[in-house]
């Protein structure tokens, strides 16, 4: 059950009435959702969730005081093209019917949808005709993500289709939010009014990314030279390239004992352990798994650079990693793929980049990072006063804001 605002209450927090966020995702991984959730509680406005449902989870519980409903639908990563469409459609399904029954009790102020599907806005259209105001948080361009991860089907009458589906999304709701300038520069640029989409940006909260609440590591200081990454093991993040590196730089310099940790999961992970076997460096790596968002920032703590491999197409050309923002906010060097967003978000000094793909061009940032300890210093510190200008801590208060401008409070 959705949960029910305690009969009575007249603290301001129950003075108004609930949001409900929706995503297709297991809530307890999704970073923004979380960060926007979080942010509407702590405002003081009861929040509800409905997302993914992992195996072992229960239909409905609580997130650090947030309460989820979770729908009987599981993520099929790197499955095929029919598969996720019936996944999409099956949560779209409950969704609709979860947002109605829910909503005879709850009478939500304002619904939020994020994306991918662009579509799943639809779901929320019988609240929207009784007069409920409904945000689409554009999380990616769903057009450029299906070329890239689909690119056997992603016939071009395929693309104008989901280029129609995204305008007609858009339509449908109140207001759109994305979270960059370059996705909302698209949009405008396709038609859509500039009035209609708000930046929100997909930024890190310092307080919990926070550097001193960790054991402290210098520098290399066990003697091992520590590369992490924390993020999805999918075909999107070239993470080829950084075992590829990895084993560059062992054949480079065999006296630097280099080992690279990586945090999270997906259908990559089977190609990536082959490949390390094949270029004999299977030792230098550790696959862990998922871990929970909480342990992120300790995870990365532990190592002494950040890797944020992209591979570049028209999809993340209009992407910037937040794992460069949560490295930075760590106190940890970072190497990132010379992106768009990522020359145009960080100046020189701030991070190393390499060029797509070359992985011996990551090795070669990743070393000068080693033999250069001023200027990797130097470049931390820049970097650690930038992420203070693009903390969640500063955008929650723009996102709030934007969220009272539509809710339907009586």
């Amino acid at each position: 059950m959705i949960a029910r605002t305690p009969a009575g209450a007249h603290s301001t927090r129950f003075q108004r009435r609930p949001i409900v966020l929706v995503t297709h995702s297991y809530y307890e991984e999704d970073p923004r959702v979380r960060r926007q959730a979080e942010a509407i509680l702590g405002s003081g406005r009861p929040v509800d969730v409905i997302a993914l449902r992992r195996p072992g989870d229960g239909p409905d519980g609580e997130v650090a005081g947030v309460h989820v409903r979770r729908l009987d639908v599981q993520r099929h990563q790197g499955a095929g093209l029919g598969t996720y469409l019936a996944e999409y459609l099956a949560f779209f399904v409950r969704v609709g019917l979860t947002l109605v029954r829910a909503y005879s009790r709850r009478r939500y102020a304002l619904v939020q949808v994020a994306t991918l599907p662009d579509w799943l806005v639809f779901a929320a259209m019988p609240l929207r005709l009784v007069g409920v105001p409904v945000l689409l948080d554009l999380h990616e361009s769903m057009p450029d993500f299906f070329r890239s991860r689909f690119p056997r089907a992603a016939h071009p009458a395929v693309h104008r289709l989901l280029r129609i589906a995204e305008r007609a999304s858009i339509a449908a709701a109140s207001h759109s939010l994305t979270v960059n300038d370059a996705l909302r520069d698209r949009l405008v640029g396709l038609g859509v009014a500039a009035d209609r989409v708000t930046v929100v940006r997909n930024t890190p909260s310092l307080a919990r990314f926070d550097p001193d609440a960790q054991a402290p590591r210098p520098f290399m200081a066990d003697g091992m030279l520590r590369l992490v990454y924390a993020g999805a093991l999918t075909p999107t993040y070239e993470l080829d390239v950084a075992v590829r590196a990895v084993a560059a730089i062992t054949a480079r310099r065999p006296d630097l004992r280099v080992h690279l940790d990586l945090y999270g999961r997906g259908d990559s992970r089977p190609l990536l352990e082959t490949l390390a076997e094949e270029l004999g460096v299977a030792d230098r790596l550790t696959f862990h798994g998922r871990i929970p968002i909480e342990d992120v920032p300790a995870a990365i703590a532990r190592a002494d650079i950040g890797l944020a491999p992209t591979r570049r197409d028209p999809f993340t050309d209009s992407s910037l990693s937040t794992k460069i923002l949560e490295y930075a906010a760590m106190r940890r060097a970072a190497v990132a793929t010379r992106l768009p967003l990522v020359e145009d978000t960080f100046p020189a000094g701030t991070i190393a980049t390499y060029a797509p793909g070359e992985a011996d061009d990551l090795a070669s940032r990743i070393l000068d990072l080693v033999d250069d300890p001023v200027a990797r210093d130097q470049a931390i510190m820049a970097a650690a006063t930038l992420v203070t200008t693009m903390s969640w801590d500063r955008d929650a208060t723009a996102y709030l804001a934007l969220l009272d401008r539509f809710a339907r409070d009586h």
